[in-house]
């Protein structure tokens, strides 16, 4: 896809599953991309972008910085970082799925130092950073998100500036809420049906004509089978996610009861040994809890 915004320097800190295929896609997009990661295997898998020795160094050298990173206490360190070495007005923009209230501290502490913060947390997935088909939920000054916004139109196929830091990372978790738990709601469903001997295609057919609508039953069932692929959201990361669900709905005063039926599933997986499986993996701790083997027949195409 040919940029459609003028040559940029760009920086990206955190080169995954996320941030090393949305630095890959800067690069073919003709931008002037500086990349760091810890990991300098990462660092030299992005071709015709420059590294980095540190954060710091990044920031001097770009005008827009994007951060993907693992937890809420990383993106602080990174920040303030980040801020030691940016030049006055540059944005710093981070994807990661974090929580409101530490987004915008960060915020007014880089306001406070001359430098803007824009939080866009993603949904999409590797695959979808690869293909740019991420949805970018941001929240920001208007200012800042006119800035970027040619960038994200570029990496993603939808992007909602949904109002001030923080509403970004609030809706982000709300959508992870019900992604989650829909996914567990549907192994500890299939999960009775076939201990009562009821044949899983056939569930799931009952469940997509009676009306209960769940997106794993849709579109995730048939990929139930398939165990042990490459990681690209980690089980880990979704327990991490779960809690911090739990933790905006006590900031907010509002109860999550099923954000902490979630945790407890996922943490479960993790306490398994799963941490480091795909999230498709998640199958395995669901047929562990359940006793039961979690496998479908092939579609039969009428």
């Amino acid at each position: 896809m040919p940029s459609v915004t003028p040559v940029l320097e760009v920086g990206v800190i955190g080169l995954g599953n996320i941030g090393g295929h949305l630095a890959q896609n800067l690069v073919a997009d003709g931008h002037r991309v500086t990349v760091f990661d810890l990991d300098a295997e990462r660092v030299k898998a992005i071709d015709g972008a420059t590294p980095a020795s540190s954060v710091a160094e990044l920031a001097r050298a770009v005008s827009v910085t994007f951060t993907s990173l693992p937890d809420p206490n990383t993106v602080v360190a990174v920040a303030n970082e980040w801020a030691s070495g940016a030049p006055a007005g540059a944005i710093l923009c981070d994807l990661s799925t974090t929580l409101p209230a530490s987004n915008q501290a960060i915020a007014l502490s880089l306001a406070k130092s001359g430098h803007v913060f824009v939080e866009a947390p993603l949904t999409g997935g590797a695959i979808g950073a690869k293909n740019r088909a991420l949805v970018f939920l941001v929240g920001g000054p208007d200012d800042a998100f006119a800035q970027i916004q040619p960038l994200l139109a570029t990496l993603g196929r939808a992007t909602f500036h949904l109002g001030p830091v923080g509403a970004g990372t609030t809706m982000k978790l709300a959508n992870s809420l019900l992604a989650f738990s829909g996914a567990i709601a549907a192994f500890e469903a299939l999960s009775m049906t076939t201990k009562a001997g009821i044949d899983m295609r056939t569930a799931t057919d009952i469940v997509k004509l009676a009306g209960p609508s769940n997106y794993f039953v849709d579109r995730g069932i048939e990929g139930i089978n398939t165990r042990g692929k490459p990681t690209e959201f980690s089980l880990r990361l979704a327990a991490k996610d779960a809690d911090l669900i739990g933790q905006l709905g006590e900031a907010v005063g509002v109860p999550t009861p099923v954000a902490k039926a979630m945790l407890e599933f996922l943490s479960d997986a993790v306490t398994r040994g799963l941490g480091d499986n795909d999230w498709g993996d998640l199958v395995i701790a669901a047929e562990q809890r359940g006793e039961v083997e979690l496998t479908i027949a092939p579609k039969v195409e009428q």
